[in-house]
């Protein structure tokens, strides 16, 4: 499924070749089947959570909103709700962000397919609580964009680290230099980043 992106990566980079024979097949997969934006708020209910308590709050949350995550469903509901139902002060502000936004017609979520991807960025980052990361995932996992690199990623900075051998963390622009190379295909290059670090042949 994804040979055309192995084969380059093996081509331009002989240390993602090796990470790529370490790692083995490559399993990454997209959630297409999650509209746009139940997935932008469970993002950000999973934000900086285990799985396992993010989809229990997350559960209670849908739950609140009748089993529909939708914008106008959610900018109704009560903060102290929102609070009950495990989510931050925080949290609580982000999503009613988002969702007065996208309900206002002042952030647009319709298309989003058709835009190319610094566009998305531009879009999406308007809202209190996504930032470049948040959106990275987003077109990695939603959209299945097939050339992003998530430089602001500690997991993605800690595998470069181990596979370039580098003394420190590199900082974003030096993750942009090593993987200018993975190009058009560092969505996948940035899959086998993560993998290898639960890797023991890396």
């Amino acid at each position: 499924m994804h040979r055309r992106a192995i084969n380059h990566l093996k081509r331009s980079d002989p240390v993602m070749a090796r990470l790529i024979a370490a790692v083995g097949p490559c399993r990454f997969t997209t959630h297409d089947h999650i509209a746009y934006f139940p997935y932008l708020t469970r993002a950000i209910v999973y934000q900086q959570l285990s799985t396992k308590a993010a989809a229990t709050i997350f559960g209670r949350f849908e739950t609140l909103c009748g089993g529909t995550v939708e914008p106008r469903v959610v900018a109704g509901l009560a903060d102290p709700k929102l609070r009950a139902a495990g989510l931050s002060t925080q949290k609580t502000r982000y999503v009613k962000d988002l969702a007065s936004r996208v309900a206002s017609g002042e952030v647009v979520l319709e298309g989003l397919e058709q835009r190319g991807d610094d566009e998305i960025i531009a879009t999406l980052t308007q809202v209190t609580g996504i930032g470049r990361w948040s959106v990275h995932m987003f077109l990695m996992f939603r959209l299945g964009r097939p050339d992003v690199l998530p430089e602001l990623d500690l997991g993605i900075q800690k595998a470069i680290r181990k596979a370039y051998r580098l003394r420190s963390m590199p900082k974003p622009e030096r993750v942009k230099a090593i993987g200018a190379k993975w190009s058009p295909h560092a969505t996948i290059a940035s899959w086998y980043l993560w993998r290898s670090l639960d890797s023991p042949n890396v």
